[in-house]
């Protein structure tokens, strides 16, 4: 099986090949070719030096080839995972200062800056999935490119249902709320709803029981991990879910705004920092590439978020979430159910059908889906409470007028998109931020 990566000198791209070097499965569905493409060679190169490493001694790892050719990419590709960066980690940034100049949130994927990133991302993502169609045609797309909601829709208007998107956010959460009851994450069901980046977690079965009504009235176990120190156990029973971490933007904007303005870097701009040191030590001292990024991965979790954490009591993240993991075993799993017709459940970015009342067939949605040779098939999801669909109804039409803006250039659109996301307080500010970023430097 050939997996090509899109974005493959992208600093977490060996979490993937770990995923790969640790797969048992039959050696029939296993990946035997990985394909490595970058618009960056100094990148692939660093990131080719710390996936030898990883290798070394592995007669059973998979071939690594590198390539800066889009259709070499591709050519013969079972699946494409796509995690680029347009504009690399400068372009983030930047992304994160316009909107923060104004007042408003300035994030990778929520608020204004992530509007921003989708316009740019936008129209090399649909190029992309062009290509996919000329030249693999039967490939699989996992999506993993930020906003990965929308880029998942607008890459689905060119491939259909062979595109799924993917996200490490739900399975984290998933994973702690059953830890906190006692339950073996692997043996428990959930049921999760919203869009990307903007879901709550309703119910988490075990033994056909839901246990969430006792992890939520269970003072201690709900204040024992991440969601529960970043919301406050009393707003989690206010809302009677477990909301994704990325719903701390929208719910305790106000502290979230000022913790980032006060902080000295942006997320942008310390990762920026943190890899260009990274990509300059593989460069130069490429026989301890692997030791670098360890280090630097390391580093890279253990600030996640930091500035949340921080307006909420400055605690640390668990050392389990500090491996790292998490969109590579979600791509794995989804790799193996498909090629090898492994039945298995999913929380997915997918063509909503009819699973969530309110939304149209075509939006793309976040749920759990049945996976199997024949891709992805959301599970119903009933009813969702009124405050969680008046979100994702707004967020989708952000979504949606973004995707507009991209594919025909239209600066209403554009406007239209920032100043409708809730974030944004006035069509004023949307408007600056939007002529912000138009302007170069």
């Amino acid at each position: 099986m050939r997996l090509t990566v899109l974005g493959g000198g992208g600093f977490r791209l060996p979490l993937v090949f770990r995923a790969l070097l640790d797969d048992r499965g039959e050696a029939a569905g296993r990946c035997t070719e990985l394909v490595l493409y970058d618009t960056e060679r100094r990148r692939l190169d660093a990131i080719g030096a710390v996936l030898a490493q990883q290798a070394a001694g592995r007669a059973d790892a998979p071939a690594v080839r590198l390539t800066t050719d889009l259709d070499e990419a591709l050519r013969g590709a079972d699946f494409v995972f796509s995690a680029i960066r347009v504009g690399g980690l400068a372009g983030r940034a930047r992304d994160e200062r316009v909107p923060l100049a104004e007042g408003v949130l300035g994030q990778e994927t929520v608020g204004a800056g992530g509007v921003l990133y989708g316009l740019r991302t936008l129209p090399v993502a649909v190029r992309i999935a062009e290509r996919i169609a000329a030249v693999a045609p039967d490939a699989w797309v996992i999506n993993f490119t930020n906003p990965a909601g929308m880029v998942t829709e607008a890459m689905q208007r060119v491939l259909g249902d062979r595109v799924i998107g993917i996200c490490d956010s739900p399975v984290g959460l998933c994973r702690r709320a059953a830890r906190a009851i006692g339950a073996d994450p692997d043996q428990a069901s959930y049921d999760y709803v919203g869009l990307n980046h903007l879901g709550w977690l309703r119910r988490v079965t075990v033994d056909g029981q839901d246990r969430l009504p006792e992890l939520l009235a269970d003072e201690m176990a709900l204040g024992s991990f991440e969601e529960g120190k970043l919301f406050g156990t009393d707003w989690l029973r206010a809302l009677g879910a477990l909301p994704n971490e990325y719903l701390h933007y929208y719910y305790f904007n106000r502290e979230a705004v000022a913790a980032i303005r006060d902080s000295p870097q942006t997320r942008g701009e310390f990762l920026r920092e943190q890899q260009t040191a990274f990509y300059e030590s593989a460069a130069t001292r490429p026989a301890t590439a692997l030791q670098a990024w360890e280090r630097t991965r390391l580093e890279r979790e253990e600030t996640y978020m930091a500035e949340s954490r921080e307006a909420t009591g400055g605690w640390q993240r668990d050392s389990c979430d500090l491996d790292g993991g998490g969109y590579d075993r979600v791509a794995l799993a989804l790799m193996r159910a498909i090629a090898r017709d492994e039945r298995t459940t999913l929380i997915l970015n997918v063509r909503n059908r009819t699973v969530v009342p309110g939304l149209d067939a075509d939006a793309v949605v976040e749920v759990p889906c049945t996976v199997d040779a024949n891709g992805a098939h959301p599970l119903a999801v009933g009813a969702v409470a009124a405050g969680q669909l008046g979100l994702m109804l707004s967020l989708k039409e952000v979504e949606r007028s973004t995707i507009e803006a991209a594919a025909s250039g239209s600066h209403q659109a554009a406007l239209r998109a920032i100043a409708l996301h809730p974030l944004v307080d006035s069509v004023n500010v949307a408007r600056r931020i939007l002529e912000a970023s138009e302007t170069p430097g």
